[in-house]
């Protein structure tokens, strides 16, 4: 599909709400290369019980393997591949796109927990990366989308981290 910048933010929000239904964290995340979605991806932490499942890296290896059946070096095609995520990419996510040489990452919402462009960590000043960041595309969506997760309760969340009750609940 080729498409404008709000499409496919709008793909990304998609699989944000696929998230959302199915008990994950609602991130969404497409990567777009010469004007085409080469991947959908998001949040499966929960399902896969494995951390590292963020939206960004489900579609980093997908474009991996997308590389691999088209005969493509995926270094060349990252470099002009745009990210397109509802969320601020974590530190690690920031700085897997980063080692990635992406060319663009546009977000959603910011990530005043867990950001690694600039929110609480600015992975790619860190490392000298020259990704170009456009934020706030869509924000309010994003950001009712993971108020929506956080009025229940996550029950894959580790004995510690789980929501405490209280008397109002």
């Amino acid at each position: 599909m080729t498409g404008s910048a709000d499409d496919f933010m709008q793909e990304a929000l998609d699989q944000a709400n696929e998230a959302l239904r199915c008990g994950e964290v609602p991130v969404g995340c497409v990567l777009v290369y010469e004007g085409n979605v080469v991947a959908r991806g998001r949040n499966s932490v929960n399902a896969t019980r494995n951390a590292t499942r963020h939206a960004e890296m489900n579609c980093i290896d997908q474009v991996l393997e997308w590389c691999h059946e088209q005969g493509l070096d995926y270094r060349t095609v990252f470099q002009k591949v745009h990210v397109y995520v509802t969320v601020e990419p974590c530190g690690m996510c920031a700085d897997a796109l980063g080692q990635l040489q992406v060319d663009k990452v546009t977000f959603g919402c910011s990530n005043d927990r867990f950001g690694g462009c600039g929110s609480v960590i600015d992975v790619p000043k860190v490392y000298g990366y020259l990704i170009n960041f456009v934020k706030g595309i869509r924000a309010e969506e994003a950001v009712e989308l993971l108020k929506e997760f956080y009025k229940g309760e996550n029950p894959h969340a580790p004995a510690g981290k789980a929501k405490r009750k209280t008397p109002k609940d």
